[in-house]
């Protein structure tokens, strides 16, 4: 049985940007602080909703050391260091190892598009160079490639491969990959309008895009499940269901950074590719954070 890096709702941050395009590290202080006082139960720092793709690799693996150690310890911290390039994988993730990160969150490689069986060689090789636990992280809609559950379960054989966050839409795979893996595999939701159904199929809670504007809200629907409390989980997954898609309205992580924005910190503008979403969403976004009274 591999025990869960963390239970509850982990929080995929955004990266807070000045006007210039650099990280905003003071107001990223003030977001984290923000974070781990309403019941964030981890920081996952540069994943897709923090803008790695646009990252150099010195911002890159500097944001998780700064991010390490202004968390000094108060929560998990999971580094986003997954990359297309095995070799870049391995230098982000040594780095963040050797930096302090409590475990890492390994995308699939995105473009080459390779087999199962190179997924395999590819996990291995981070694996094998590495010291902390790894998280799968497994979008074939941003990557197009799939996780299959059984490369998961020849994958979850390896003695670090603590879990895999789970974004495929597919609650069929999730049941199958609890079938094959058991408890040596974690499962966490990686769509937030699936948590309650995710963890009605064995799952340890979500990596969450919402925690960032209802961090406490998002850690309620998993804790009150753990707690038995099932039918209050899944009115909770409900009532926050509307807020969920709407930070989906536009590309991620677009809406959920003008949502921060709404919500009175700095976090800035996306990096391009990547621009402000229409007039109309951004309507939606505020109208929708005003009805559940995250804003005037």
């Amino acid at each position: 049985m591999k025990e869960p890096i963390f239970t509850g709702a982990g929080v995929a941050i955004i990266t807070p940007m000045l006007e210039d395009g650099k990280i905003n590290y003071p107001e990223f202080e003030r977001f984290i602080d923000f974070q781990i006082e309403n019941g964030t139960d981890a920081i996952v720092i540069c994943g897709t909703t923090g803008e790695s793709s646009t990252l150099t690799m010195e911002e890159h693996s500097e944001c998780i050391r700064w991010c390490i150690k202004y968390v000094n310890g108060r929560v998990p911290v999971i580094a986003g260091t997954g990359s297309n390039d095995t070799s870049t994988a391995i230098e982000l993730s040594k780095e963040a190892c050797a930096d302090g990160a409590d475990a890492l969150l390994l995308v699939t490689p995105y473009y080459n598009k390779t087999s199962q069986r190179g997924l395999i060689a590819h996990y291995t090789a981070i694996h094998d160079a590495t010291d902390k636990p790894i998280i799968l992280y497994n979008v074939p809609s941003r990557t197009g490639l799939n996780i299959n559950p059984e490369t998961a379960a020849e994958l979850a054989k390896l003695p670090r491969i603590n879990g895999i966050k789970e974004a495929s839409g597919s609650l069929e795979q999730v049941e199958k990959i609890r079938e094959l893996c058991g408890d040596e595999l974690n499962i966490w939701s990686g769509n937030d309008d699936q948590i309650f159904d995710l963890m009605e199929r064995g799952g340890k809670g979500v990596i969450s895009v919402l925690s960032n504007v209802a961090p406490q809200e998002t850690h309620d629907i998993v804790e009150e499940y753990l707690n038995g409390n099932t039918e209050k989980s899944k009115g909770l997954m409900d009532k926050y269901m509307k807020l969920a898609k709407v930070m989906f309205c536009d590309v991620n992580p677009i809406p959920v950074k003008e949502a921060v924005n709404i919500f009175g910190y700095d976090a800035g503008h996306c990096r391009l590719p990547l621009i402000d979403t229409t007039d109309e969403n951004k309507k939606l976004i505020k109208d929708t954070m005003a009805e559940y009274g995250l804003v005037k």
